[in-house]
């Protein structure tokens, strides 16, 4: 079976909900773990790697989480296969870059992910749409207590599971979620909100995680050190910060349309319209452009229009995905030049901005407060 007949369809994917999801669009506990007497992937000669895979992979897939699961070596898939996975967020850049010795275990829900020999021998996460840390974490701690069994762990009674980054020693988890911020990007009190939850301990990071751009205003936030503290903790600590980031998040919103309800209806008058009527648009813009289009469908400015319109065209959009639909290799200029003709046909049927009339004088009002 090929990965990309096995994926959900985009639709379906951006139908899923959770708690929170006007803000956070996703939530994820990965754990790293390694077999005992193997080299780390980075050190281990290419025959230890294939013999780690070939010891771990019957071992996940025999799972009961993992039923009916896609499972293949990194060799077997594409490089357009490897790229739609990392745009769907269920393998990192750095595992798309595997090839013999590395593999992929998915379970059909797109809940479970297992990557074998990525930085350590295994690194298995749990996802949940909206805020489901808890969730998430749970999930992953039954699926972790049940490899167990069936797998020699390397662990030291001094600094619990031993992991190729000293960053992941201890737990060995990382609890992360993913967040849309425009309120806070345009209010112009994102980078002290980083600030602040850096000083927590806890890392901001980009799209694609570490060394990636915030594109569409989409910021990961996670824990950086798993020594010292216990899993339940540290997904406590990350819920109780995330809760203040979405009320910061919402007060934004509110004050902007409060006190420059015009720069507002501004930004997302001017994304739609390039949205909706450009003949040729980057991935970067169209992300950019699309996150002012989601704060518009929460914001109520498009009647009519569910958030999951938006989020599909977040994932068809991006080059990958672009690229599997219309088959035919294509470069970068063509691929800009569909992803018009696409964003044209897709929101043809949404009508303009509605936006609430604004007394002059409550502009003066404001401009003088």
């Amino acid at each position: 079976m090929q990965i990309h007949t096995y994926l959900s369809p985009p639709a379906e994917t951006a139908r899923r909900h959770g708690p929170n999801d006007r803000i956070v669009m996703s939530s994820r506990v990965r754990l790293a773990r390694n077999v005992r007497e193997f080299a780390f992937p980075g050190w281990a000669k290419k025959p230890e790697r294939i013999k780690v895979l070939e010891l771990i992979r019957p071992a996940v897939e025999g799972l009961p989480e993992m039923t009916g699961a896609f499972s293949e070596v990194m060799d077997n898939l594409t490089a357009l296969d490897k790229q739609i996975l990392v745009e769907r967020h269920l393998i990192s850049r750095e595992h798309a870059a595997k090839s013999v010795g590395s593999g992929l275990v998915l379970n059909k829900e797109e809940t479970f992910c297992v990557m074998i020999n990525e930085e350590d021998h295994l690194r298995m996460q749990a996802l949940r749409p909206g805020l489901q840390l808890r969730q998430a974490w749970n999930a992953i701690d039954r699926l972790d207590t049940a490899l167990e069994k069936k797998l020699d762990y390397a662990f030291s009674n001094d600094l619990g599971y031993l992991t190729a980054c000293p960053t992941n020693l201890g737990t060995g988890i990382r609890v992360s979620a993913m967040l849309h911020l425009p309120g806070l990007v345009l209010a112009e009190q994102i980078n002290p909100i980083i600030q602040s939850v850096n000083k927590l301990g806890l890392a901001v990071r980009g799209l694609y995680g570490e060394g990636t751009e915030a594109l569409g205003n989409v910021f990961q936030v996670s824990n950086q050190m798993t020594l010292g503290e216990t899993e339940a903790a540290i997904v406590e600590r990350l819920e109780k910060v995330l809760s203040q980031i979405i009320e910061h998040e919402e007060n934004s919103r509110q004050i902007l349309m409060e006190q420059r309800p015009k720069v507002i209806y501004n930004h997302i008058g001017r994304a739609y319209g390039i949205l909706a009527n450009a003949h040729s648009i980057t991935s970067k813009e169209t992300m950019n452009f699309l996150s002012l289009f989601r704060l518009g469908v929460d914001m109520g400015v498009f009647p009519g229009v569910d958030r999951s319109l938006v989020d599909e065209l977040f994932l068809t959009t991006q080059p990958a995905h672009l690229q599997r639909k219309l088959s035919d290799k294509m470069t970068a200029e063509e691929r800009d030049i569909v992803r018009a003709d696409m964003l044209r046909d897709c929101l043809k049927d949404v009508g303009r901005p509605v936006v609430k009339r604004i007394d002059p004088g409550e502009l003066d009002k404001t401009a003088n407060s």
